[in-house]
């Protein structure tokens, strides 16, 4: 049943309506009340006597009721969110029934529709629209207007099959062109005692074109000091071009790379691969750099080398460290970790580094093949030519077959394996590695390698047995590595000004008489209850000919109780030829000071103290060597991205006091970090800075560090603008910024803090998704529009336009509603344009209006102005 409201209205509650800015709350409580229904019936003699100052309501007497027009966006299918973008909703042609989506067949096919199934749909325009609800049965669109939510139901036999979370290669972007340059530069000065400087640069670049990157890696360090000169060395790790290939769902690498680790140790070459690129399978269908930890004495210098090169330096505080932000060269190989103390003493290890069990889902075929010449750091090692190939099949029962072979002049090497996934047990796998080698001496051996690998996640129990590794290899067998040796035995070191009389440091011998026998790997973690846990990480290498071994072995916990987080650590670290092994002990805790001492809302972030931290560190060795310190710490600004400590210590054994305070910066135009530290005759400066350089066809742009996949905000004339979950970024001055470490082949959320506009800017769409490709630049586009905050007033033959009337631009930013008096709120108005006024569906109901105002306007919080609409 209608229910009408007929009856007339007295002059007090005409007048009652007619109060400014009511009428506005009426239309509102129309257009997103829910309990608005379609058998209801609104007269709009309660907004006017006269109809023709009302726009035509009839849109709004449904619940969801909406004009037509460009309405941004979220789209779910079939309850899970697709994508946030501009829809154009239209009327029917007859004017009969409501107004609903533009989806064409392209979007649609997007979506997933099985095209095949609907030859109509095929058959139509590329632009069409397509009437959903009569060309697929069951199908249906609903439109939340409060929510801006699209729901599109789609009955499954209409959808092509595809694992859950597929997104189509047709959405992969490819990216820009572009350079892009990412730069680490760190560095110390040291005085007191004596004189010494140290510095490093890491360079990055990237050259984008279509599918193609050009990439180049190098390095540099110098060290100086008085009287002991200086040393420079500048290191050409690798460039190489690489593109994927979607059809293989893989990768090609022209130039330096390193092969994979899965059934081979990695090698580096110099030549062509082509392997299989997991990340572009969905996640239901997919199947790790290492954290290296560590205890320092002092304020030390930590370097992190893979393959012989230097691919990370920081400077650390006294007592343990964790470093879990490496970007390796390879996919494999051990990193060698260098502690370097005030004193000049240092301490080495090698933190192993391997894969976890090869286990495919069943029909996955994942390969690598790879051919070019061996290529090392190392004069000692030949550059010989070898090819390499391997295959890891997925089969039934839960069982992964997998294989390979490597070959060379002086090397061949076949290898088969079979893993197991074993349920509740774990994941296992096995593999039997044959190998014939020929030696520096012209020795010819042969002998074969057995490796186990485990890994298994209690969640029941809180165990993670990320992996538990054994590899046992006869007397005869040797690595492709081995092989390309020209010595049977030797030593490299850096020396400086050309001296010979330097001490080589133990890990940097290699004597081939001693081969590999058994190693056995380590990586535990426990769930202690809810507010702790204990990790075991540790290795043990032996060698044939020796009963010395490497040992490396860490445990560790940490834990809070009531608000105080604390860590107890313990390193063990000896190696075959070093006479006595380094043990060191170390605790940590840290105190929520400001939360002691702030009051009022703890909550607040912007209040500094909510950020402070009281710390606590001691380091204890098996000589007796004891370090300990205590300090503040905590961030600073906003958004949290200005960093400080400020330690206070004390060493035993006749080293006495030291100190130590640091900065660190994370900005939009990248970071920085500064520190001053001192100890018994020394006092010391370092210093870093990192970032990117990106180049591209609208000029450059300055950011935090790179990642090998990024996303290009361009957002011209909304400068200062803040980037939703991402620390420190922001627009430039031109309106343009980088979002680094974008996921590749997912869509990636990128949003803008609308809190953050300027008062003369406004934008259409705060948030775009984009599917990056693997080591593209994409470009996540914003509209947005610097002009006048302005109250319109528009007057149509002598009197305001219709209450409710939508005003649209020329310039297509957001459109809005007239309120009393005709008057229209309008954001991001240029001085120039033209507006339409439309409050009905005959051609005589809208209206124009053109206009151009004083530069002058500009500096005023709010314009107010009349327009004649024709």
């Amino acid at each position: 049943m209608r229910t009408r409201m007929d009856t007339p209205l007295t002059p007090p509650t005409r007048a009652f309506l007619r109060t400014p800015g009511w009428r506005q709350i009426v239309l509102l409580t129309l257009v997103f009340s829910p309990v608005t229904r379609a058998d209801n019936y609104f007269n709009p003699a309660f907004l006017s006597d006269d109809p023709s100052a009302v726009a035509s309501l009839k849109r709004f007497e449904k619940g969801n009721g909406h004009g037509p027009g460009k309405y941004r966006v979220d789209i779910y299918l079939n309850g899970t969110f697709v994508s946030t973008e501009d829809v154009e909703f239209k009327a029917p042609a007859n004017k009969q029934g409501d107004v609903a989506p533009c989806l064409t067949r392209v979007r649609l096919d997007a979506l997933g529709v099985e095209m095949k199934a609907f030859p109509d749909i095929a058959a139509l325009a590329e632009d069409a629209c397509v009437p959903l609800a009569t060309m697929i049965p069951d199908a249906r669109t609903d439109f939340d207007f409060e929510q801006q939510h699209l729901n599109i139901s789609l009955p499954q036999a209409a959808m092509k099959q595809s694992a859950r979370g597929y997104i189509p290669p047709e959405q992969w972007d490819d990216g820009i062109t572009a350079l892009l340059l990412n730069y680490d530069f760190t560095g110390s000065n040291s005085w007191g005692d004596s004189v010494s400087n140290s510095y490093y640069l890491n360079l990055q670049s990237t050259l984008n074109i279509g599918p193609w990157r050009l990439h180049d890696y190098s390095s540099g360090t110098y060290d100086g000091g008085q009287g002991d000169g200086s040393a420079s060395h500048w290191e050409h790790i690798s460039t190489y071009l690489q593109r994927n290939i979607i059809p293989l769902k893989g990768e090609l690498t022209v130039g330096d790379s390193y092969t994979p680790s899965d059934v081979f140790d990695s090698v580096g070459f110099r030549g062509v691969q082509i392997a299989s690129d997991d990340n572009m399978l969905p996640d239901s269908l997919r199947g790790f750099a290492p954290t290296v930890r560590g205890i320092a004495r002092s304020n030390a210098k930590v370097t992190v080398k893979q393959n012989g090169y230097v691919i990370y330096q920081t400077y650390v505080s006294p007592g343990a460290f964790e470093i879990n932000d490496l970007y390796p060269t390879s996919s494999s190989g051990d990193m060698d970790v260098e502690i370097a103390e005030t004193d000049g003493s240092k301490t080495t290890f090698s933190v192993p580094y391997s894969a976890v069990p090869l286990l495919q889902r069943e029909g996955r075929i994942k390969y690598a093949v790879t051919a070019g010449q061996y290529h090392t750091n190392t004069a000692d090692q030949d550059d010989q030519n070898f090819a390499q190939g391997t295959l890891i099949w997925g089969l039934p029962y839960g069982m992964t077959a997998y294989g390979g072979m490597q070959h060379s002049e002086n090397y061949q090497a076949e290898s088969l394996g079979l893993g197991l996934n074993l349920g509740d047990i774990g994941a296992f796998s096995a593999d039997l590695t044959q190998a014939n080698s020929t030696l520096a001496d012209d020795s010819k051996h042969s002998g074969q390698s057995l490796r186990f690998l485990y890994a298994k996640s209690l969640n029941s129990t809180g165990t993670n047995f990320q992996l538990l590794g054994y590899r046992y290899s006869t007397q005869g067998f040797y690595t492709l590595d081995d092989t390309t040796y020209t010595q049977m035995s030797g030593y490299t070191i850096d020396t400086q000004d050309g001296k010979k009389d330097v001490e080589p440091d133990w890990t940097d011998y290699y004597d081939l008489y001693y081969s590999k026998r058994g190693k056995i790997q380590i990586n535990i973690s426990q769930q202690v209850g809810s507010n702790g846990s204990v990790y075991v990480t540790g290795s043990q290498q032996s060698y044939w000919n020796t009963d010395e071994t490497d040992n490396l072995w860490q445990v560790g916990y940490s834990g809070n109780l009531n608000d105080v987080s604390f860590n107890l650590s313990y390193s063990y670290n000896k190696a075959m030829g070093q006479p006595q092994a380094d043990q060191q002990f170390a605790l940590g805790i840290s105190l929520p000071l400001g939360k002691w001492l702030a009051s009022g809302d703890n909550s607040d972030v912007s209040n500094p103290l909510n950020n402070a931290y009281a710390t606590y560190s001691n380091s204890t060795d098996n000589h007796g060597k004891m370090t300990q310190s205590a300090g503040v710490s905590g961030t600073l600004l906003s958004d949290n991205n200005l960093s400080y400590t400020v330690q206070q210590g004390y060493a035993n054994q006749g080293d006495g006091t030291s100190g130590n305070a640091s900065l660190n910066y994370q900005g939009g135009l990248g970071n920085g970090n500064i520190g001053y530290n001192y100890g018994a005759g020394y006092q010391q400066v370092n210093y870093g800075l990192s970032g990117g350089i990106v180049a591209h066809a609208n000029g450059i742009t300055l950011s935090q560090p790179l990642g090998s996949t990024n996303v290009l905000i361009k957002a011209p004339g909304a400068s200062g603008v803040d980037i939703e979950n991402s620390t420190g970024v922001k627009t430039d001055w031109r309106g343009y910024a980088v979002v680094p470490f974008a996921t590749t082949y997912r869509q990636n959320r990128i949003a803008l803090n609308t809190d953050t506009l300027g008062d003369k800017v406004d934008i259409d769409n705060a948030v775009v998704d984009v599917v990056p490709s693997e080591g593209a630049l994409v470009v996540a586009n914003f509209a947005a529009h610097t002009g006048l905050r302005a109250m319109v007033t528009l007057m149509h033959n002598n009197k305001p336009v219709p209450f409710g009337a939508t005003v649209s631009r020329s310039d297509g930013g957001n459109s809005t509603l007239v309120g009393d008096d005709g008057q229209a709120y309008l954001m991001g108005l240029p001085l120039t344009g033209e507006l339409t006024a439309q409050w009905g569906d005959d051609v005589k109901e809208q209206c124009k209006a053109t206009y151009q105002l004083a530069e002058s306007e500009m500096n005023k919080p709010i314009s107010l102005f009349t327009l004649r609409c024709q």
